[in-house]
């Protein structure tokens, strides 16, 4: 079953096509990646999905619902999320406070957060669930300028979990995350609940293989092909395109 679409997406900039009938499904529950070399047109496909760009034509379906003309806070109140950096807007807070601020901005307290954790037992519960799934324990009473980079970007996840989404799209969430904090970045973005669809969006090829049931690979903003991490790793032309002809994955 198909929980997000889109069919024959362009995107022009002027006279460019950054993004070339693009059609890409979707299944709940899938683990799927998006890979391509730089400039394949990734981003511009992602800002198409949360709404950020607007199509210059084609459509984008949530749930067999259009959502093409939505705004990108519409997507997310229906359920599709994408990872963010974290704002300045969070750095004076607690890891512990910025998740009780968005899990009650969800469930429509948010004028109440800064009171929540005290207030409301279902805020603090869900706020530090996170905490735990997301091994933050440590430095849940941390100011979040005070976090290690990778702790950073565990947050993140977890701020877009509390977005209770449908479909999470992960974007590149081991950039930047030094050697030593990745295992346990890895091993969360392994265990991301199951019924959550997610679109793994990376250059790190070792997280796409161990991660993605399926791929799809962007050139020159066109799909050059779609097939399971196998057949992508096997594909002569994916190998010479972004892999590199010596290449190879099990």
């Amino acid at each position: 079953m198909t929980v997000l679409s889109c069919v024959h997406l362009v995107k022009r900039f002027g006279g460019i096509k950054a993004t070339q009938d693009v059609s890409l499904d979707l299944q709940v529950g899938a683990r799927h990646a998006l890979i391509g070399p730089n400039g394949a047109g990734k981003t511009t496909l992602v800002n198409l999905l949360t709404g950020v760009l607007t199509p210059s034509a084609g459509h984008i379906r949530l749930d067999g619902q259009d959502i093409t003309t939505l705004a990108p806070h519409q997507r997310v109140q229906r359920g599709l999320v994408r990872t963010f950096q974290i704002s300045q807007l969070f750095d004076s807070l607690t890891p512990l406070q910025t998740l009780a601020l968005v899990v009650s901005q969800k469930k429509g307290q948010s004028r109440q957060w800064w009171k929540a954790l005290g207030a409301s037992k279902t805020i603090a519960d869900k706020a530090q669930t996170l905490v735990d799934q997301f091994h933050l324990r440590d430095v849940r009473d941390q100011r979040v300028q005070h976090l290690p980079y990778g702790k950073r970007r565990l947050l993140e996840i977890a701020i877009a979990l509390a977005c209770e989404p449908r479909v999470l799209l992960l974007d590149e969430p081991v950039a930047g995350v030094p050697a030593g904090e990745r295992d346990e970045l890895l091993r969360t973005v392994a265990a991301l609940p199951a019924d959550v669809s997610v679109l793994l969006i990376e250059h790190d090829m070792d997280l796409v293989f161990s991660f993605a049931k399926r791929m799809t690979v962007l050139v020159n903003g066109a799909v050059l092909t779609e097939g399971t991490p196998q057949e992508i790793a096997n594909d002569p032309q994916v190998r010479e395109v972004y892999l590199g002809t010596g290449a190879a994955h099990a």
